[in-house]
């Protein structure tokens, strides 16, 4: 057999894989965990800190998340995935090309294209793994300029050979510019064979920069454009993904990522809202209506994006929910006045914080989305910044408008994406357990 005649051989045996795999999901499904940034499983975790030390960082960068949410211009297969938070995101582990070739990268709710720092870099943020090496790939293609997937990116522009380039810039000034191209790319399942992706067009990062550690090396794109790992997928997950975040009391533990028909979130106590479709398209926005306080009903009647619906984007990446000042005030008061405790001094951005010495009832607190009243729990509301200082995990966002529907408030809840339906739904759950 000829040089040529094997590596076609063994090409084509890899890509062939995919189809069995994506079967074997639909009927099945698969399941990857995903792990806490501050988990002693995660590689960002710091020894050093303490469990209150981490709460706080992590509130804290929600502020900073808040300024990379920011819309700005960008110059039925079952599968559950890792991801590891981090920064107020995820990180999740996936392999790319041919042979395999394993990165980490943020899992961002908040962002469409999927891309890696590659080789040869000139300008790259430093990372502990390897650069990926799209040479060493059997399966890597540059995309013409002439190809939909480069006409409809926005920030796509053409190199001297025509080969499709892209620039994404995001609000905390994190930036990626590159070549667009196809290669395989692999979820792995703790519960089965991994699923292979053939033809996934991504990002292959050349000059990036910005906020990112050592330990990640690029993002995987789950918002709603038409580049992102959810929309890539398709009709092979039917639209859908679900998520079980854990307590921050937890971070010891796994949770899960869900895709396609695992991810139908139904039964007892589930409740549905419609997604409002802005542009761009990458953010999932709800419309909320009002928050209660106990019996007290605060109505919200922001439009921030020019829509008679949609108001608030929800983010699996931002910790705080973050609300606009003058309404953010209304529900601080009430919360409050109903609170018999001592206030005291918080970190930076938290400014309703009691001393918890003494154990203080917390008033019932419930999110009003359009066709869903969302009961939240004391975990989703107040958390421990010190030994003896707790805080309302409710902020006001450093911009002005916008609102962000954070991950405490979602966790211990199963949250099911439907981008066919254009629903999200909420039931309470015990994460430990799904």
């Amino acid at each position: 057999m000829t040089a040529v005649a094997f590596l076609f051989t063994f090409v084509f045996a890899i890509v062939s894989l995919s189809n069995p795999c994506l079967i074997r999901a639909q009927k099945g499904g698969f399941s990857v965990d995903i792990i806490h940034r501050d988990s002693p499983k995660s590689p960002l975790y710091n020894h050093l800190g303490t469990s209150y030390d981490r709460v706080t960082n992590a509130l804290r960068r929600s502020f900073g998340r808040a300024h990379r949410l920011r819309p700005v211009s960008v110059s039925t297969t079952d599968v559950q995935a890792d991801i590891i938070a981090n920064s107020g995101e995820y990180l999740m582990n996936i392999s790319i090309g041919t042979p395999a070739f394993d990165i980490v990268a943020i899992a961002d709710t908040g962002s469409d294209l999927i891309w890696t720092q590659c080789k040869p870099c000139s300008q790259c943020f430093e990372q502990t793994a390897p650069l990926f090496d799209p040479a060493a790939s059997y399966t890597y293609k540059t995309i013409s300029c002439r190809a939909s997937q480069c006409v409809n990116l926005e920030g796509s522009s053409c190199s001297s050979n025509q080969s499709c380039q892209y620039s994404v810039s995001y609000g905390d000034e994190s930036f990626s510019d590159g070549d667009v191209a196809a290669d395989t790319l692999i979820l792995s399942s703790t519960s089965g064979p991994p699923v292979i992706l053939p033809n996934v067009v991504i990002g292959c990062g050349h000059h990036n920069g910005g906020t990112f550690t050592e330990n990640e090396s690029g993002i995987i794109g789950l918002g709603g454009g038409e580049l992102s790992l959810i929309s890539q997928l398709g009709t092979t997950i039917a639209g859908k993904f679900s998520y079980c975040l854990l307590p921050l009391t937890e971070t010891g533990d796994s949770s899960k990522m869900n895709f396609g028909s695992d991810a139908i979130v139904s039964g007892n106590g589930t409740v549905s809202t419609p997604m409002t479709k802005i542009d761009p398209p990458t953010f999932y926005v709800l419309t909320l209506e009002a928050i209660s306080v106990g019996t007290n009903r605060i109505n919200f009647t922001n439009r921030p994006f020019g829509t008679a619906e949609g108001n608030i984007i929800i983010d699996s990446g931002t910790t705080l929910t973050l609300l606009p000042g003058d309404f953010y005030s209304q529900v601080e008061s009430s919360v409050s006045s109903m609170i018999n405790a001592t206030k005291v001094t918080g970190p930076e951005g938290l400014s309703l914080c009691y001393n918890a010495i003494t154990e203080f009832a917390v008033p019932d607190i419930t999110v009003h989305f359009t066709g869903a009243d969302v009961k939240l729990q004391p975990l989703n509301t107040f958390a421990m910044v010190t030994e003896t200082i707790a805080c309302f995990t409710f902020a006001q966002a450093p911009i002005s408008d916008l609102a962000i529907y954070g991950n405490m408030a979602q966790m211990n809840f199963l949250v099911g994406y439907d981008t066919e339906k254009q629903t999200v739904s909420f039931k309470p759950a015990d994460c430990t357990k799904n």
